[in-house]
């Protein structure tokens, strides 16, 4: 018992401390399990042949279809555009089409759809987007209480109710649960949004349609380190390329454009071409290059090489003056790392984000620190903001890459552009088939079957451009996560430790009544959440909640209900939920923001669960 505990106590102190990937901590404790005999192979390797983790698989890809088609994207984007500039309507119907995306695909995918739409649709309204960021992660947890599939934690009960020989639970079981969360959710933060999340920004940024090139300057410091050049006639450079002057070796200076004169048609017509610069581009007199790096850098370049430094006031065409610094059709944008992002833990260079998007980084936000010198060596965590350069038209092919990152800072009419693909009704028939075997008992097919049935479905039908989107997809971090930690289950309850928990549970609140017990798993449930992920907490605590439940002669339901929903509302931690985390640098957010207004709500619903739970699922 004490070698489990102490494996446990470990495993959490790495989950809590962040160095180390969740899923390799996770393995870890299960390498430790088999070392100290505590599990034997077959025990220690049934989490990755559970029904749920094929489940959650399925899930992924079916989820991915769904965003992948722009079937999502196309109802959340209509039924916000109802809101127009009303803030009341605005919230409301983020709060409640998110929730509703929530009940049926991933939280993470489903905030980062909506998170561009909802940016683009505040600057439109007015307001500032980071009222709306938080309740938006917030809201994708809460529907994932409506439904069965809407949140690992669910899956997690109800594999440990069958497993203990109880009746399942069905489909929308889960549906009032989620509703009342949902409700409880709108009128808590309705205020409290208003309260500590209305970023007073200035009024000049509030009325924006969005960041614009300017802001965008100035809030990097971009004319700092950014230059433009003209090569003159006599000048070593003309004739040559970019990858003939190699400027990042010799002089640590990137050419991020080179704009060329051309000779206008009319009057009022844009007279410079623009291309990104690439290795084998070349340059001639007169050529303008935007360039990036240390000035005294700049400086010796300009002199090797003959170039006139530019102002930021002087334009690239001599008879057209004052014309500040603008990047016509080759555009930038910010992008936030999303946690399953290869790029994660890896340096700009190793990346090769250029060569695969040919797009430029020009600076990483991180929290309120802004990187911008010596970029190829940094290296990028989850939820950072990086600020990209490149046309418009690679700019948008990021966003297809939903699995990686999510979009900022497009102009309103770019962020709000929907698309929606020929292959989006296959998708929507393929989900509602699937809810559909799910939901009827009278369908001999069980749920396991069915998401499989339509994963399988959606990559046959061409709902994804190949296997490999697919695969995509899944977060594998979290499935291997899962895996790993059902076995910590199975060592809690082989060695006696859950038990032990329980009983001390028993014989603490016992007594006062199962109200009272059903109050304290809550709340240890919701305490652990702050620290550790809501998936391993729904593990740990669903078998000593069922034990708690069987030892005074109660209903497990309402028991293990107060796990996953404790699990799945713990808004106290931006760290707690990975769609907390991803909202917080596109919100501007500091811990604290999330602690004054999601501290209360945490609070608040946790008692109004207690209340509710016994009334749903009788003792």
């Amino acid at each position: 018992m004490l070698v489990t505990v102490l494996i446990l106590v470990v495993s959490a102190a790495f989950f809590v401390s962040g160095r180390f990937r969740s899923d390799i901590v996770a393995l870890c404790a299960l390498l430790s399990l088999l070392v100290f005999q505590i599990l034997t192979p077959e025990e220690a390797l049934s989490g990755f042949s559970n029904q749920v983790v094929i489940m959650m698989i399925g899930l992924f890809v079916v989820g991915g279809a769904i965003f992948q088609t722009g079937l999502a994207k196309m109802i959340s984007s209509r039924i916000l555009k109802l809101a127009g500039k009303n803030e009341l309507v605005l919230f409301l119907l983020v709060m409640l089409v998110t929730g509703g995306i929530g009940a049926f695909v991933s939280n993470t995918g489903t905030v980062a759809l909506m998170l561009p739409i909802v940016v683009s649709l505040a600057y439109n309204a007015g307001m500032s987007p980071s009222r709306l960021l938080m309740p938006l992660a917030f809201a994708s947890s809460m529907g994932g209480m409506m439904t069965l599939i809407g949140t690992p934690p669910n899956l997690i009960i109800q594999d440990t109710l069958t497993n203990a020989g109880y009746e399942p639970l069905s489909f929308f079981s889960f549906l009032p649960v989620g509703l009342i969360c949902l409700g409880t959710g709108i009128i808590v933060l309705l205020p409290l949004s208003k309260i500590f999340l209305d970023k007073k920004t200035g009024k000049h940024e509030n009325k924006a349609k969005g960041k614009t090139l300017n802001q965008l300057v100035s809030e990097y410091s971009l004319s700092d380190n950014l230059f433009r050049l003209r090569i003159r006639e006599n000048s070593p450079a003309a004739g040559k390329t970019v990858v003939d002057l190699d400027l990042r070796r010799a002089y640590k200076v990137n050419i991020l454009e080179i704009r060329r004169k051309e000779t206008p048609q009319q009057r009022f017509l844009k007279t410079v071409s623009q291309e990104l610069a690439s290795p084998e581009t070349a340059m001639y007199p007169g050529d303008v290059l935007y360039v990036r790096g240390e000035a005294d850098a700049v400086n010796r370049l300009t002199q090797d090489f003959n170039m006139e430094i530019l102002d930021d006031h002087t334009s690239e065409i001599a008879s057209s003056p004052g014309r500040t610094l603008a990047f016509y059709d080759i555009g930038i944008a910010e992008i936030v790392l999303m946690p399953s992002s290869y790029m994660v833990n890896r340096s700009i260079r190793e990346a090769g984000f250029r060569n695969k998007f040919n797009v430029n980084i020009l600076g990483i936000r991180r929290k309120q620190e802004y990187i911008l010198h010596d970029l190829g060596d940094v290296k990028v965590h989850s939820g950072d903001v990086l600020l990209v350069q490149g046309t418009w038209q690679d700019i948008a092919r990021l966003s297809n890459e939903d699995t990686e990152w999510v979009v900022l800072g497009q102009p309103l009419a770019e962020a709000a552009k929907v698309t929606l693909d020929y292959k989006a009704p296959v998708a929507a028939l393929i989900m509602i088939l699937m809810v559909t075997m799910m939901v009827f008992d009278f369908i001999p097919v069980a749920p396991v079957t069915a998401v499989m049935i339509a994963g399988i479905l959606m990559v046959l039908t061409g709902c994804f451009r190949n296997v490999e989107a697919a695969y995509k997809t899944i977060n594998w971090e979290t499935i291997v996560l899962f895996a790993a930690m059902l076995p910590m289950s199975l060592a809690l309850e082989k060695t006696g430790v859950s038990g032990y928990i329980s009983d001390a549970l028993v014989s603490g609140l016992g007594d006062a009544g199962p109200l009272a017990l059903l109050a304290g798993i809550y709340f240890t449930s919701s305490l652990m959440t702050m620290f550790i992920s809501n998936t391993v907490t729904a593990v740990l605590m669903a078998p000593i909640a069922l034990q708690s439940a069987m030892q005074i002669g109660a209903s497990p339901v309402p028991f293990l209900f107060a796990v996953t929903v404790a699990a799945s509302m713990c808004f106290a931690s931006p760290f707690s939920t990975p769609p907390n985390a991803l909202v917080m640098p596109a919100g501007q957010y500091t811990f604290m923001d999330y602690v004054r207004a999601g501290l209360p709500l945490q609070l608040i619903m946790g008692i109004v669960m207690i209340a509710v739970l016994p009334l749903l699922f009788p003792f």
